[in-house]
């Protein structure tokens, strides 16, 4: 298992971008990214770090392994 990076909320967009994620909405400063097929919601902050436990759940929400996403950035 890979070190979990540290990386910024847009960083982590334009990965999950990569896999079928793309912009629904913005409140404040958390991006609210959509999945059709098959369907999934994920809110990312768009902070300059994102903190592990932080990053850790997104990736866990996305149903990736932090392998699989680490390939994607």
């Amino acid at each position: 298992m890979s070190k979990l990076p540290v990386i910024s909320g847009k960083d982590c967009v334009k990965a999950l971008g990569k896999i079928g994620y793309y912009f629904k909405r913005q409140e404040g400063s958390h991006i609210i990214l959509r999945r059709d097929d098959p369907f999934s919601q994920v809110v990312v902050p768009d902070h300059k770090e994102l903190d592990r436990g932080t990053l850790r759940a997104i990736i866990r929400q996305a149903g990736l392994s932090v392998d699989e996403f680490v390939k994607l950035l």
